[in-house]
């Protein structure tokens, strides 16, 4: 027991000096290339934290579990979006920029409608569709990156006046450090993670803990600790955007990435643990939920360039009224 309960500490203390690391990181080479944080925070650090799910359904559907990745995407996203981001907007909501959210949102809700609209005509995922899913994320990759490089001609040129201090001289052996932060960051992040999941379900079981509470605790939250850890530490740095950008861009991921790759590997049928109202629970609640707390986000915040406390709050709300739900289905 003594050897979980250290290792379970070692994976904490992993997971927020990563955290802190992989922040800082992301928020030099933003600042650097004249990126703005929330792009940054919707790439880069997406993949990042997006690594544990791509890893745990990538392993599911090699061992012909394909299925799990259904779960992990639309739990993941409803968990990043409605607890994680939540927290964030309730915490500390600030302004956003409109102009850097519109793409990785547009992407977002048309991967989804795209998952959605197999779901509710076939309720098969085949191999097409999983490739389908990667070219989506192809795509956005190549055109971020063609953003950025659009902002990083426009941050030069602006830098770029008689007397003006260049922020893009900066030395290249910050730059160097400013990578192997993040990496370094991403690495501690993944095991640290990994300590803390594994170690918390050995504690859990010697305490007699049921498996099924075990699963929908430590397994569900290892998973969505990156985020949850870059959403905490963004928070304390004051760098709100990037946190935001890491939710909205690990939640395309989720979809794209984490499922495409799932999907690809082992094709299966929606799963169907559960009936609502005659119909298979996730169509009925799940995959509606998911779109429920990313238009509750997203929407206000395009229309209005900046996020309020009361979104936060109603977010939270409804990520507490679906676990309820979950537990008493």
């Amino acid at each position: 027991m003594l050897v979980p309960v250290l290792l379970f500490i070692v994976g904490l203390l992993l997971l927020i000096k990563g955290g802190d690391w992989f922040v800082d990181g992301a928020t030099g080479i933003a600042h650097h290339f004249h990126i703005p944080e929330l792009l940054i925070g919707a790439t880069v650090v997406s993949i990042g934290t997006t690594l544990p799910e791509v890893m745990v359904s990538a392993s599911a559907a090699f061992s012909g579990h394909g299925e799990i990745a259904y779960g992990n995407a639309i739990g993941s996203i409803i968990c990043n979006t409605s607890l994680i981001a939540a927290l964030t907007i309730a915490i500390r909501p600030g302004k956003v920029e409109r102009k850097t959210l519109v793409s990785p949102v547009l992407f977002f809700f048309a991967a989804a409608a795209l998952y959605a609209f197999v779901a509710y005509t076939s309720g098969h995922f085949s191999r097409s569709t999983g490739l389908l899913l990667l070219g989506l994320f192809v795509v956005y990759m190549v055109y971020t990156v063609l953003q950025m490089k659009g902002n990083r001609s426009q941050g030069s040129a602006d830098a770029g006046n008689p007397g003006g201090a260049d922020s893009s001289s900066e030395p290249e052996a910050n730059m160097g450090k400013n990578i192997v932060l993040l990496v370094v960051g991403a690495v501690l992040i993944a095991i640290g993670a990994r300590l803390l999941v594994d170690n918390g379900t050995l504690i859990a079981q010697a305490l007699g803990v049921p498996e099924s509470v075990i699963a929908l605790t430590f397994v569900a939250l290892g998973t969505s600790l990156p985020e949850l850890v870059t959403a905490i530490t963004s928070l304390a740095k004051g760098h709100g955007a990037l946190s935001l950008g890491n939710v909205i861009g690990a939640n395309l991921f989720n979809l794209v990435l984490v499922s495409g790759i799932s999907i690809a590997i082992a094709p299966f049928d929606i799963p169907q643990s559960s009936v609502v109202a005659g119909r298979n629970a996730s169509l009925a609640v799940d995959i509606p939920v998911m779109f429920l707390v990313m238009l509750l986000m997203t929407v206000p915040a395009l229309l209005r360039n900046k996020l309020a406390r009361i979104q936060g709050i109603l977010l939270l709300v409804i990520y507490a009224s679906y676990c309820i739900f979950q537990f008493t289905l």
